[in-house]
């Protein structure tokens, strides 16, 4: 589902502007005082610093001159700095004397900074010199009057971040005040900036000078650009070629609370309401590098299950259990792969969590049409939304009250509206309520035996704002017209200084206030903490609280799709990037966002195809599902509002999906061994052109095409009325998937215009590859049992040349996803060409669960030889095949389109196959030929 979404003629921005100017005076005119001064106050001076017991430094800093725009000033700071790994730098400065508000490290595993000190010296000299403190990666140094620091690489000595400021910068030093902390880093006009979301960026992938980028999990839709919506992610990575060389580094502010940060192209200032600084710096070089060592701090992205990679259709107005019967027929008579099966709300009795609509969904009837789709491999999906209807006679809402789970406000659970009406909020925060979840899920699933879990509106959503009560006398929700109209009668909230914080971050786009349709900010959580600190955290928590509860089932591997997330989540859950539109802007912002989060470590990300809302047009989701096909998640989900989208309504759209939908099935174990690659190394599924480039200046804004792994792209068309798409080709030699007789070459890269009609979408294959792929089929459970064949790259022409690929088999029902437990097997995959002989072998490790499957290579399919060859002399396992095998090695000549040289002879290449191989996939096998000339 779904936020409250408008009429399609009305943005949702719109519609809170005009309830904003609606409210109470002090609310809006607490956001539109006179601007504060560019730079407050003069920064802070550190007077003593010193090695701390465990090898980092703790410094003492004392403010300069007190001012009070935004509050007071804190007197005294805390500096805390550590190289915590040889690629990880933690900087990390808060109140000296009292204890402030942090991430919980109970939600995010790490190291405590040390004690507050109890009575703080005056007496040290200050160092007034600028001093450095070296780790393998990384150097921080210090400057103490005023305080500033600086990040920089050893190897070369780049300043990666510097919060110093001169007169000349746009920016001031160090602020820090119980609700208002900032800090700037000056950046070099040539670093490309990716990251700092959620939010819909219309640029592009890279950051873009001037747009605003505010984190403040909200439910607003997508369909609002440069806003703060679902998520929050304080991280960028900054990527510099310096003479020739990339290097990219990244920059997480492990903070909860509302900010702003303003990039300006030379600079970045953060402006934050509360809680500390706690920067890390990850070295990276790499990319790839960068989002290891991130993942590997903020938790390794979740293992997935095999089917959550196959395609799945939703759709908020399935009213009936016979309309979600029709439509799994409907797919398989249009044959198009299906895998899984959602319910939007439609499911439930009131639109009442782990409910079941007895007159819709009866649960026999349920359960008999499980049974069905289960014993083919197909799965079912559920949402739950986190407020829990207040209902006396409701089991699930008794329960939460007898053990005191909500989220308090004066003392009473804080009533708030979703679908059902009258809501409490859980308090994920809350250990007792993390067992309550767990149970109520038990409960749910010995109910009906769900294949995984939706959550929804959890920013948290709340269709009123401040104080509310439910209204006497009157029937709320009415049922009739649209549910997300408040209807509780709602005071607003602005006594105190956490619903009217001094700086107003520009939430949902329009400095609305922080309590705005959400939970009231002066409510309080377990232990004392406040709503207005830990906001941004509920997706987060209420995906670790459905992770245990899903976990805890049956031992299986949870699946979790979350709306909300934050720095971690990709550990618990996928996402998908909310509600949408089904216009040709929003299929091109689908990729940077879905781009974004495999930096953010959540890579199991999609949109929904071809649109929430309002109904796509035929060419639109044509073209949709020729990219959704190549989401990491790819799901079609639609409006209640909208009309049927379900991709067999088109023939011409059907005819698109076979042909996309078909290649992704041959893919899938490509893409459940990036599954892998992700959760050992927090590698993105999908990934933007300069993770594999990085050398190559001209793809850093690229943002219309995407690499699947390092080495598969996907170049789709994304306006309307075209039939051919113009791509860029980085260096090397690339071959059409759909047709791998037709190769692309060019030494310095090359824009090539590419024949697209309607029904196709146009992906390639790098050189140096070994792709891993099976025959493919209507659904995941058939289509991983049917024979690999594997497709061998090598640079167009090259008389030496290697190629590598790799493939991960295991049970992925279990929750682990590892090598070394009996139930999976790793293999790596080799060729070589070298003086007219071809190899390409295997080495497998654990290869018994792979022998136990029955699985074999049929098809070996090798491209880019040297066309003056012809193939001979076929050995395998070192002995010659005789006339009489079933083996078949065949060639054929393939079209190469090249960048022409003055001079140069056309490269010449072929494509060789061999056929009815039977390699065991967990058993080593090697295979030779020569390519001697022709005679």
């Amino acid at each position: 589902m779904v936020s409250p979404t408008p009429p399609p003629l009305l943005t949702l921005s719109s519609l809170l502007l005009l309830v904003l100017l609606l409210c109470s005076s002090s609310v809006v005119n607490s956001s539109s005082k006179s601007n504060p001064p560019t730079k407050i106050g003069e920064g802070y001076r550190l007077i003593s610093i010193e090695e701390s017991p465990d090898g980092g430094l703790v410094g003492h800093l004392v403010v300069i001159k007190k001012n009070n725009v935004y509050g007071p000033d804190i007197p005294h700071l805390q500096l805390f700095v550590k190289h915590e790994t040889q690629d990880r730098l933690r900087v990390h400065i808060t109140d000296a004397e009292k204890q402030r508000w942090e991430v919980p490290y109970s939600l995010l595993p790490r190291e405590q900074p040390p004690p507050l000190k109890q009575t703080i010296g005056r007496s040290r000299k200050s160092p007034i010199t600028v001093s450095e403190y070296s780790g393998s990666e990384l150097i921080f140094s210090y400057t103490s009057d005023p305080f500033g620091f600086a990040v920089k690489r050893k190897s070369n000595g780049q300043t990666l971040f510097n919060s110093s400021s001169d007169k000349s910068d746009p920016f001031g030093n160090l602020v820090f005040k119980d609700q208002y902390l900032e800090i700037s880093t000056k950046l070099p006009k040539d670093a490309s900036l990716y990251g700092l979301g959620e939010n819909t960026q219309p640029h592009g992938i890279k950051l873009y000078p001037n747009d605003p980028y505010t984190l403040y999990t909200t439910d607003i839709s997508a369909i609002n650009l440069n806003a703060d919506l679902y998520g929050s992610h304080p991280v960028y990575m900054d990527l510099r070629n310096v003479g020739g060389k990339p290097y990219a580094h990244s920059v997480l502010l492990l903070n909860s609370n509302g900010m702003d940060v303003f990039y300006r192209g030379t600079s970045l200032t953060y402006k934050v309401i509360g809680g500390v600084f706690d920067f890390y710096f990850f070295a990276g070089p790499t990319p790839l590098g960068v989002v290891d060592q991130y993942t590997s701090f903020i938790g390794r992205p979740a293992p997935m299950p095999y089917w959550s990679l196959g395609f799945h259709q939703c759709r908020w107005g399935y009213h009936n259990l016979s309309v979600v019967e029709d439509v799994v027929e409907n797919y398989q008579k249009a044959k198009i792969p299906l895998d899984v099966i959602w319910n939007d709300d439609d499911h439930t009795d009131g639109k009442k969590d782990f409910t079941l609509n007895p007159t819709n969904y009866p649960r026999p009837k349920l359960l008999a049409f499980l049974d069905k789709i289960h014993s083919i491999g197909m799965k079912y999906v559920v949402i739950i939304d986190p407020g829990i209807a207040v209902n006396t006679s409701y089991g699930v809402y008794q329960r939460g009250i007898a053990d005191d789970v909500f989220i308090k406000y004066e003392g009473e659970p804080y009533l708030a509206q979703v679908w059902p009406g009258a809501v409490n909020f859980p308090d994920f925060l809350n250990p007792k309520t993390v067992s309550w979840w767990g149970d109520e899920i038990r409960r749910f699933h010995e109910l009906v035996p769900v294949d995984g879990l939706w959550i929804d509106m959890n920013e948290a959503s709340n269709f009123c704002s401040g104080k509310c009560k439910i209204p006497k006398g009157k029937q709320c929700p009415t049922g009739t017209g649209p549910g997300w109209v408040c209807c509780l009668d709602c005071k607003n909230i602005t006594k105190t200084r956490w619903d009217d914080p001094p700086y107003k971050i520009n939430a949902s786009g329009l400095q609305a206030p922080v309590g705005f349709k959400t939970i009231a900010t002066s409510a309080v959580h377990y232990n004392g903490v406040l709503e207005y600190d830990a906001h941004s955290l509920y997706g987060f928590s209420q995906s670790i609280a459905t992770h245990k509860g899903l976990q805890g089932l049956e031992g299986k591997r949870p699946f979790i799709l979350s709306r909300s997330t934050y720095v971690g989540s990709g550990h618990y859950a996928a996402h998908w990037t909310g509600d949408n539109q089904g216009t040709w802007e929003n299929l091109r912002y689908s990729i940077s966002t879905m781009l974004n989060f495999g930096i953010f470590g959540v890579p199991m990300v999609g949109s929904d195809i071809c649109g929430f809302y309002p109904q796509p047009t035929e060419e639109l989701c044509n073209r949709w599902i020729e990219v959704g096909a190549f989401y990491p998640f790819s799901r079609d989900h639609a409006n209640y509002y909208s009309p049927r989208q379900e991709l067999y309504q088109w023939k011409s759209v059907a005819e698109s999906a076979r042909n996309a939908l078909g290649m992704r099935y041959k893919l899938l174990p490509y893409l459940y061994t990036l599954n892998y690659e992700a959760h050992i190394s927090g590698a993105p599924i999908a990934r933007p052109l300069f993770f594999s480039f990085p050398t190559y200046t001209e793809v850093y804004g690229l943002s219309t095409q995407f690499l699947l792994g390092s080495s598969l792209m996907v170049s789709p068309v994304l306006e309307q009325g075209k039939s051919e798409v113009t791509a860029l080709f980085p260096p090397g030699s690339w071959y059409s998937l759909f047709d791998m007789t037709q190769t692309i070459t060019s030494k310095g890269g090359i824009n090539v215009t590419l024949d697209a009609p309607l029904h196709v979408v146009n992906v390639h294959l790098y050189q140096n590859t070994i792709l891993p792929m099976q025959q493919g089929g209507m659904i995941s459970k058939e289509a991983r049992k049917t024979p690999f064949s594997l497709i061998v790259t090598f640079p167009a022409g090259v008389p030496d040349g290697e190629a590598k690929g790799n493939l991960f088999i295991d049970d992925d029902e279990l929750p682990e996803m590892k090598l070394g437990n009996g139930y999976s097997t790793y293999i790596d995959f080799y060729a070589t060409i070298n003086k007219g002989t071809v190899k390409v072998w295997s080495e497998v490790q654990e290869g018994k669960f792979a022998l136990a499957q029955g699985l074999y290579i049929e098809k070996v399919t090798v491209l880019g030889l040297d066309g003056s060859g012809q193939a001979s002399a076929l050995e395998v396992d070192g002995k010659p095949v005789m006339g009489a095998s079933n083996i078949e090695l065949s060639t054929t000549k393939q079209n190469v389109l090249e960048e022409q040289e003055d001079g140069g002879n056309k490269v010449k290449t072929l494509m060789v196959e061999i056929k009815g191989l039977s390699f065991a996939v967990g058993k080593n096998f090697a295979i030779t030929w020569n390519m001697g000339i022709k005679s």
